[in-house]
């Protein structure tokens, strides 16, 4: 079925902004970038999804390994004593979790990801942690140079703009991979960063949507 993703602003990046633009998406693959009306028009079979803000490919997560293995996702049960942040360091060590909790961290972790807009999650992963990646669909990379604190969900703390952050550009015949942010524009979206993801798209399926 085609889907058209439309929003105030699509910034394929490696081409030109399309102010009212779309992301005609095909199964798992872009099968057009442009207006939306102009997409529109030539699909009117098409589902529309509407969404605020701007529309980007998916970001790359270079912190994955350290994020699902030496850190710890706590729980929403576990807020009140333990905040939601990722805990790592001595305060993990303190924590002590079993495997199961460990199990679970995984888990919450995948999903925090796919809440910030991430696509593609830096490895190389042990074989556990891998099969839960697997599960939830993230695209396994090879890790890269950082500079940010790596117990931080946001792609965007590193201090990269939008096109060193994303996975690649949004291409026709390119997997559809996509993440949606309330923000104007390309300057707000690094400022503010990825926690104002309102979706993510992982191979033409909605796997990410903010309530």
């Amino acid at each position: 079925m085609l889907t058209l993703h439309t929003a105030p602003l699509v910034l394929p990046v490696g081409a030109e902004p399309v102010p009212d633009g779309a992301v005609l998406v095909d199964g798992d693959r872009v099968a057009a970038v442009g207006p939306y009306e102009k997409l529109a028009a030539a699909h009117p079979g098409a589902r529309t999804r509407r969404w605020p803000g701007v529309l980007t490919p998916g970001l790359r997560q270079l912190h994955g390994r350290w994020l699902l293995t030496r850190c710890y996702h706590p729980d929403p049960r576990e807020a009140d004593e333990l905040g939601t942040a990722p805990i790592s360091g001595p305060a993990l060590d303190e924590l002590a979790p079993d495997a199961a909790r460990m199990a679970g961290s995984v888990r919450r972790g995948l999903q925090r990801m796919l809440a910030h807009g991430t696509t593609h999650v830096g490895g190389p992963f042990p074989d556990a942690v891998r099969q839960s990646v697997v599960r939830s669909g993230l695209r396994e990379v090879p890790a890269g140079p950082s500079t940010a604190d790596p117990a931080h969900l946001d792609p965007f703390a590193d201090g990269h703009g939008l096109p060193r952050t994303v996975h690649g550009p949004l291409t026709v015949g390119g997997p559809a991979d996509l993440a949606v942010f309330d923000v104007p524009d390309a300057d707000a979206l690094t400022a503010e960063g990825a926690g104002t993801c309102v979706a993510t798209v992982l191979g033409g399926r909605l796997v990410y949507r903010r309530r």
